[in-house]
């Protein structure tokens, strides 16, 4: 745990190291709180507040933008189910297929190798080696853009693809149009991932923020033209997703170009961001798998809901409560992204106590926020549903779900903040085969056995899938707080010595 393979990876370092005067960048608390949480002469209940009130601080800076930008980004894919919803029945399940069962395949396998930039670059900025960020940028974009050209294969025969995992012909008919639309959305993926992490690895996120604010109202006129006006149907509602996606990669680019706050960290285009790919590739597998086997599990729920005996009625349901879960599960990935910013910063920079102490205040704060979310669900269980569809009988199906709905809000209140820890720590490969036994041979074999064999439908497969994600969180609950953090920094100093050789191999070149 702590370590992996990075053999043979190279990349180009500035000649000399920038200047570190007023501009250069800011580093979390600067060792403020490692220096409270290491005084022991003063009283434990004053270093807590100072301590408190130092990480808090922090963590707002970090989790508030990053919330409001996956919230966001959310409604904007939310909102084109809505309109999908609008057109009927059929195409809100169309597209809860389309994009749970194909898109969602495509998202979880392009953030999770995205996410290698996240370890990389947060450790190097906690560090002070700001030439290695730009670098894994573009390594990681070239990686990308060439794992979406094979991706896009999958996309082009979806049909075949959704018919031979025993969904109905007229509903993967109807999945698959809305699918060719998304293929542009790929190559946006391939390009925002990897820029999103880079920016969140300097703590830069409110740009994103004004970005994606402003993306959003444009995303739902074109969306209601494209129905309303031109009558294009599925695929112009996921045509203008894709466009959306891109306005928001093309802008954040800018950004990066042009901002004074990324001019040490962005150094240009080199050739050198082509060297080393297959080792760079290996830690983007291993980020790859641990995110993959995360969001496929959801979207297994989907396909599996599609075999019931009314399979349209459990898919609009079950598409309803897992677009409600996924909306506030953004809360819970916003304090993802600060809990593995600060984790990681903390670790380059040698703050073991400092590490440790973020985990507890972020996942408490993301914990009580999950708590409230899941109660105002219970609250409006019976109504949920006509923001989609103006079905009873779907409202009926929702709101008996929205307890289990309910429990798993409480749930992805913790979940989330550990894997964002254990992206901080590059513990990726660990948290694969805890997400393989957890899900993989515990959850989705339970959610079968209540949903088909006892006959419970939706509600047994949502029950047991449910159970597998309790058992991961319970077993990253006692790693984490089990976790050495001294040697975790020892790990972070031992990767970033192996870039410095990198260093002195490319120059001696």
């Amino acid at each position: 745990m702590g370590s992996f393979q990075e053999d043979h990876i190279h990349q180009p370092l500035l000649q000399s190291d920038p200047p570190f005067l007023s501009a250069q960048p800011k580093h979390g608390s600067d060792g403020k709180l490692e220096a409270i949480l290491s005084d022991t002469e003063l009283p434990f209940l004053q270093r807590l507040r100072q301590a408190t009130w130092i990480e808090s601080k922090l963590l707002f800076h970090l989790a508030a933008p990053a919330i409001i930008v996956y919230l966001l980004n959310y409604v904007m894919i939310t909102s084109t189910q809505i309109f999908s919803g609008h057109l009927g029945n059929l195409e809100l399940a169309a597209a809860s297929l389309g994009d749970t069962g194909i898109q969602m395949f495509a998202y979880g396998l392009m953030l999770g190798m995205g996410s290698a930039v996240e370890t990389i670059c947060g450790q190097a900025f906690g560090a002070q080696k700001y030439e290695i960020l730009g670098l894994y940028l573009q390594k990681s974009t070239i990686l990308l853009t060439l794992t979406g050209i094979l991706l896009s294969f999958i996309y082009i025969f979806s049909k075949p693809i959704l018919i031979l995992l025993g969904q109905s012909e007229e509903i993967a008919s109807a999945a698959a149009i809305f699918v060719y639309g998304l293929i542009p959305q790929i190559f946006a993926y391939a390009v925002n991932f990897p820029i999103q992490k880079f920016l969140q690895a300097q703590s830069i996120l409110t740009p994103s923020v004004y970005i994606s604010a402003a993306t959003l109202p444009i995303h739902i006129f074109l969306t209601w033209v494209a129905v309303y006006k031109m009558g294009l149907g599925l695929l112009g509602v996921s045509l203008v997703l894709s466009l959306s996606w891109w306005i928001i990669a093309v802008a954040q680019f800018i950004y990066i170009v042009k901002s004074e706050k990324c001019k040490y960290t962005w150094a240009g285009f080199s050739i050198q961001a082509f060297s080393g790919l297959p080792g760079f590739f290996k830690l983007s597998a291993a980020s790859a798998v641990m995110m993959c086997l995360e969001s496929w599990y959801y979207q297994i729920i989907v396909l599996l809901a599609g075999l019931l005996d009314n399979p349209e009625l459990a898919l609009d349901s079950l598409s309803i409560c897992v677009t409600v879960s996924g909306s506030l599960f953004m809360i819970s990935v916003g304090f993802n992204a600060a809990a593995s910013v600060r984790v990681s910063n903390e670790l380059g920079a040698g703050n073991p106590k400092s590490a440790l102490f973020s985990v507890k205040i972020v996942t408490l704060a993301s914990f009580i926020v999950s708590v409230i979310a899941a109660i105002l669900v219970l609250m409006l269980r019976d109504v949920i549903s006509y923001a989609f569809t103006d079905g009873e009988n779907v409202a009926a199906a929702v709101s008996d779900l929205c307890p289990i709905l309910a429990l798993t809000l409480v749930l992805n209140g913790i979940q989330p903040v550990l894997s964002g820890v254990a992206v901080g720590c590059g513990w990726q490969t660990f948290v694969a085969y805890v997400n393989i036994g957890c899900y993989y041979l515990v959850g989705i074999p339970l959610g079968l056995l209540l949903g088909f064999y006892f006959n419970f439908g939706a509600k047994g497969l949502w029950s047991g899938m449910m159970g597998g994600t309790a058992m991961q969180t319970l077993i990253l609950l006692w790693v984490t707080f089990r976790t050495d953090w001294n040697k975790e920094v020892q790990e972070a100093t031992k990767r970033l010595d192996k870039w410095e050789d990198n260093k002195e191999a490319v120059l001696e070149n």
